[in-house]
């Protein structure tokens, strides 16, 4: 995982919109969350879970097949952000691509990476998600400004022989919803000089019916955890964890309530990050598996909700390698030189591209002036 080190309290908040910590923390239950500096994107946040992850996974760069970035604030509308992170680690095998799904994207994403593998197709896949939500936030608009924060979490799948991994999701949408989450933009309209949306919302800035989101997660968590239960061949009792999208403790203390479960059973720290969309679950699990929540062989599910309106969940048996020491270590070094090659070699082609344009915009000028001389030294002769 890897946050901005810029905290955000309640606080500093009421600084800037109408509210205070106490009215904020009985309602979401955030107390503080992390906002990108200038110089922190969604890629770059990306890019340092990424390298994260495969330290952990004892990975090279060069040995993955796939790169999934889940994100609803991507670098660009193209490139994608898995394409600039995917040059930036030097993983120049891997194909890269964006996935679109808001706060459910990492798990539709983690099941993308899942079923490429079972076919074949891939052996190993590295699955982020990356968030800058600070930077389309309206931050005149209390219902939303508040819950909401940037980081990226990350994590590597790889075939195996061994029984484990994915056993089971169900992805799910409902379209119909979409008016009660989203950020419009440009595309979305022909009127592409206003700011302002004739239903009030802000082109580039999020919108929420915070009421109906609420209900609408409340009822699908339990009724999609369910399923991929049903589907894995498991029950509720078997799961060690729940790693729920970090929206707002009422929405989880709900869930938990529809499962018949305690609240304990899902892994909560949102307290500390907010909303964090698509990175949410990613950064849950790193730091349920640091503070011992995750063991080996655990079944454990994800459930993600969000803007489309979308939901998706996922049983999972934990399952990891435990590469030894020596081979760590010389993976580090190959990673850092992998690492070091990928920034050099994209800055020559870079500068490669300049002086081949320098050259070309130079060459007419030098075939202009030749044909002047020739002209002036002919009208000299006669």
């Amino acid at each position: 995982m890897a946050v901005p080190e810029t905290v955000m309290t309640n606080d500093d908040l009421s600084a800037i919109v109408e509210t205070t910590d106490d009215w904020i923390r009985q309602r979401t239950g955030i107390r503080e969350r992390r906002i990108a500096s200038d110089k922190e994107t969604t890629a770059t946040l990306g890019l340092k879970a990424a390298q994260r992850a495969l330290e952990v996974a004892d990975i090279l760069p060069l040995e993955l097949d796939m790169i999934i970035v889940a994100t609803s604030t991507p670098e660009n509308v193209f490139p994608s952000t898995a394409s600039l992170i995917q040059s930036w680690l030097g993983a120049n095998k891997a194909g890269a691509f964006d996935l679109s799904a808001a706060c459910s994207g990492f798990v539709y994403a983690v099941d993308m990476a899942a079923q490429a593998i079972r076919s074949g197709r891939s052996q190993k896949a590295l699955i982020i998600g990356a968030e800058t939500m600070s930077r389309v936030l309206d931050w005149s608009d209390r219902g939303t400004c508040i819950l909401f924060g940037d980081g990226a979490g990350a994590v590597v799948l790889e075939a195996s022989s061994v029984e484990g991994g994915v056993l089971s999701a169900v992805l799910r949408s409902d379209g119909s919803g979409g008016d009660l989450l989203g950020i419009p933009t440009f595309g979305s309209t022909d009127m592409a000089e206003i700011e302002t949306l004739p239903n009030g919302h802000k082109l580039g800035k999020m919108h929420m019916n915070g009421g109906e989101v609420f209900k609408f997660a409340s009822r699908v968590i339990g009724e999609s955890i369910n399923q991929a239960l049903d589907i894995a061949g498991l029950t509720i009792k078997d799961l060690a964890l729940i790693v729920p999208h970090q929206a707002n403790l009422r929405i989880i203390a709900a869930a938990a309530r529809s499962l018949k479960v305690e609240e304990s059973l899902f892994y909560v720290n949102l307290d500390r990050y907010g909303n964090t969309s698509a990175a949410s679950i990613p950064i849950a699990l790193v730091e349920a598996i640091q503070a011992g929540r995750v063991k080996e062989n655990d079944h454990i599910a994800f459930v993600g909700f969000g803007g489309g309106l979308t939901w998706a969940s996922m049983v999972v048996k934990w399952g990891a390698p435990k590469p030894d020491d020596r081979s760590k270590m010389l993976n580090r070094q190959r990673r850092e030189a992998i690492y070091a090659f990928a920034f050099w070699r994209q800055r020559l082609i870079r500068l490669s591209r300049q002086l081949n344009d320098l050259v070309n915009r130079i060459r007419p000028n030098r075939g202009r002036l030749q044909r002047l001389r020739r002209r002036i030294d002919s009208e000299t002769l006669e």
